[in-house]
């Protein structure tokens, strides 16, 4: 196939006397509305540099997305760009040589001065080739609280898990439902890694995840991580909304008191005009361990073999990490910027918080970039399983897990 120096690539779109702009196909799987109004901040200040940003939302969420994405660029019809998460996700589409190599365009911009923490960079780094532009930082690991539900209820707004779950009669007294869940199946996961740092603690998931340590994940410590599970599982049980988002608006709107979700969810609050620290409550960690996972999202741009098409994709990549669209995108998504040289002072409580973790160095990476996509699967098939049905014990649940992850190492 083809390459092409950067100095070649801008060159033929930036001929003396030509104004020629390209069209870009950019696909992701940003809804919502405050996730539609986040992306849009990308599209607008890459109109800005004279090309063209063609949405190509996909509705569903990462899991129906990513195989549709996959799909279209190993059959051949490639989109300009395309969203996936920090991690493996495009490992096999890199290594068979389908992405565009971004190594110039870093290594001009000094990506690795700017980019924290470093590990972002590292997951878009194949054989010291980078491939990807990581957008945000995104934690998953927080419980939203309406105010106006524990007003209703008369109670306070708890400050962490356990008095979350002590506040469950007491919701259930007023009509409310205690906690919001919907039925996506990465949402019982992703409140299932929430639980275990929280309950477990950053030193039993590094053990477990980043160490490979199958002991430690059969341990006491680890049952009263399935044990809190349980006790989500009770509290959601009659949570009946589909859609992440849905299960937000039951937070936003009083009818639910939490929902364990990440960070994407100060989007849905901001586009509702509500305030941080007056209309919700945010505890990350849920409020017993302080942290923040490396997961978020990144940007590949799949090989078009046209110079100019691709000159337009290196342009669109510097635009994403640009201090100015770092900002006005993370400020509208809830997410953390990638870049540790910019002013967020216009950023809301629950945003500091997130930042404060972050440079305290209270960091973990996210299971993406720790385990294989099959692995991840597998593990969240079981968490479906495990929410759904009430008669599976914590016990069980856990040593069903820990043969997944032992037969992964």
């Amino acid at each position: 196939m083809k390459t092409y120096t950067l100095a070649a690539l801008l060159a033929s779109v930036a001929l003396p006397g030509m104004a020629m702009a390209e069209e870009l196909e950019v696909t992701h799987w940003w809804t919502s509305g405050g996730e539609a109004a986040a992306v849009a901040e990308f599209a607008k200040a890459f109109d800005a540099t004279g090309n063209k940003w063609v949405d190509g939302a996909i509705a569903g969420g990462g899991d129906t997305a990513r195989p549709v994405m996959i799909s279209r660029i190993t059959g051949g019809d490639p989109m300009g760009a395309t969203q996936f998460n920090h991690g493996q996700q495009a490992l096999e589409l890199v290594e068979a040589g389908l992405m565009l190599d971004l190594t110039e365009i870093a290594e001009r911009d000094h990506w690795r001065d700017f980019i924290y923490p470093p590990s972002l960079l590292d997951s878009c780094t194949v054989d010291g080739r980078i491939y990807c532009v990581p957008v945000n930082i995104h934690s998953p690991e927080w419980l939203w609280l309406s105010n106006k539900a524990y007003a209703d209820a008369g109670i306070p707004v708890p400050t962490n898990w356990s008095e979350f779950v002590a506040s469950a009669p007491a919701l259930e007294a007023a009509g409310k439902l205690p906690l919001a869940l919907g039925n996506q199946p990465w949402q019982s996961n992703l409140a299932f890694g929430a639980i275990a740092v929280a309950i477990g603690g950053l030193d039993l998931w590094k053990s477990i995840n980043i160490d490979k340590n199958m002991e430690a994940a059969a341990g006491p410590e680890m049952l009263k991580v399935f044990e809190a599970a349980a006790e989500a599982r009770a509290l959601a049980a009659n949570s009946t909304v589909q859609d992440w988002n849905q299960a937000t608006n039951l937070v936003l709107t009083g009818e639910a008191g939490g929902q364990i979700m990440g960070d994407w969810a100060q989007g849905e609050f901001s586009i509702a005009g509500k305030v941080a620290g007056v209309d919700y409550t945010c505890l990350p960690g849920l409020g017993v361990n302080e942290y923040i996972s490396t997961g978020g999202d990144a940007f590949y741009f799949p090989k078009l073999d046209d110079p100019a098409k691709e000159a337009a994709q290196l342009e669109l990549a510097s635009v994403m990490i640009s201090q100015q669209a770092q900002v006005a995108f993370n400020l509208k998504k809830g997410s953390l910027p990638i870049r540790g040289d910019i002013d967020l002072s216009a950023a809301n409580d629950c945003m500091k918080k997130g930042l404060e973790i972050l440079a305290a160095g209270n960091v973990v990476p996210s299971g993406d970039q720790v385990w294989s996509p099959d692995t991840q699967t597998q593990v969240e098939d079981l968490m479906v399983e495990f929410f759904k049905s009430p008669d599976m014990t914590p016990a069980d649940a856990q040593a069903r897990w820990v043969e997944i992850l032992s037969a992964n190492i």
